[in-house]
């Protein structure tokens, strides 16, 4: 697990700008992973889960109550953006998810995420705006996206 926190510590500190305050800290990962609710997902560069000694490209990490799951932090190194990894591990995701028995997903984002594209190919649809949720920047404050997924089958 220690291995899998620092992959997770080592994509979260180069992906996430700090200017918006928005990546957890160890301590945050460490205790959220040791909740029997919480899941996540590794990625390597080449699409795959990484074996002992491979590098990790990417991470997803989630939160299980009872039919629904939150995605709480979803990130790509930026030396692997646009190249399909991030694709491949909210699919990942999805599926692992549906596979359990989940009905629907969540997320929530701020206004100007990139990622945002890629959760609406996915079949993310807004249901929610937080106005100034975000207030840790140093520009004005961004609202908060809120998306859904229906995954039953």
């Amino acid at each position: 697990m220690k291995d899998h926190v620092d992959h997770i510590m080592s994509v979260m500190e180069a992906a996430f700008d700090p200017a918006y305050g928005e990546a957890w800290n160890r301590r945050q990962v460490s205790d959220s992973l040791a909740m029997p609710n919480t899941h996540y997902w590794l990625i390597t560069p080449n699409g795959t889960e990484p074996e002992e000694g491979d590098s990790v490209a990417g991470f997803a990490m989630s939160r299980n109550a009872v039919d629904e799951e939150e995605l709480l932090l979803f990130a790509v190194h930026p030396d692997h953006r646009r190249l399909g990894i991030g694709r491949k591990l909210l699919s990942k995701f999805i599926k692992d998810c549906r596979d359990r028995g989940v009905v629907r997903l969540f997320l929530e984002m701020r206004d100007n995420n990139t990622a945002e594209e890629l959760y609406r190919k996915h079949g993310f649809s807004q249901i929610g705006r937080r106005k100034n949720y975000y207030r840790n920047t140093s520009a004005n404050p961004i609202d908060a996206l809120t998306f859904t997924l229906e995954i039953a089958d």
